[in-house]
C-alpha cells in the first residue's frame, strides 16, 4: 500500500525481510527466469574449483528481491529511477534485509504528488552491506 505524501519526510525509513534462508532451489530457479546459467551461481564444483565456498546468487537476483521492497511501499508505477551497487556476495543460507530511508521529498513538477529520493542498503544475516542503492518514486495522495 503506497504511503501518503504528507507522511514521508526525510528520515522516514522502513525495513524488510527480502527472503530468510535463500536456497540454492531460488538460485537457480533465478537462473531460469533471467536465462544468466553462469556456473559461480549455479555449479557447486565450478564455484569451488573457481575460489569460491559455494555457489552465490546473482546480484540482480538481490536487487530484484530489493526492488519488490521498494515496489511494495510506492507501487511499481510510481518507479522512476533504481539503481545499485553490488557490495557483497550472497550465499545460500543468507537472510537478506532491506532498509529504505527517505532522503528528500520535493513537489513534482509534472504531477500533483511529491517527488521522493530513497536510500536503500540490503544486508545479511550478519549485518553486511550485500547491496546499495537509490531510487527515486512519485507519492501521490
Amino acid at each position: 500500500m503506497a504511503t501518503k505524501p504528507a507522511e514521508l519526510t526525510p528520515g522516514t525509513s522502513r525495513s524488510v525481510v527480502l527472503v530468510e534462508n535463500l536456497t540454492r532451489t531460488q538460485i537457480v530457479m533465478y537462473a531460469g527466469a533471467s536465462g544468466d546459467f553462469t556456473p559461480l551461481h549455479t555449479d557447486e564444483p565450478f564455484a569451488r574449483h573457481a575460489g569460491y565456498p559455494s555457489v552465490f546468487a546473482h546480484g540482480m537476483l538481490t536487487m530484484a528481491m530489493t526492488g519488490t521492497a521498494l515496489t511494495d511501499w510506492f507501487g511499481v508505477e510510481n518507479l522512476k529511477e533504481f539503481g545499485a551497487r553490488f557490495l557483497n556476495q550472497v550465499w545460500p543460507g543468507d537472510t537478506l534485509t532491506a532498509t529504505l530511508e527517505v532522503t528528500s521529498v520535493e513537489p513534482s513538477a509534472t504531477s500533483d504528488g511529491q517527488i521522493v529520493e530513497l536510500k536503500i542498503t540490503t544486508t545479511n544475516q550478519d549485518d553486511i552491506a550485500v547491496l546499495s542503492a537509490t531510487a527515486r518514486v512519485v507519492s501521490t495522495s
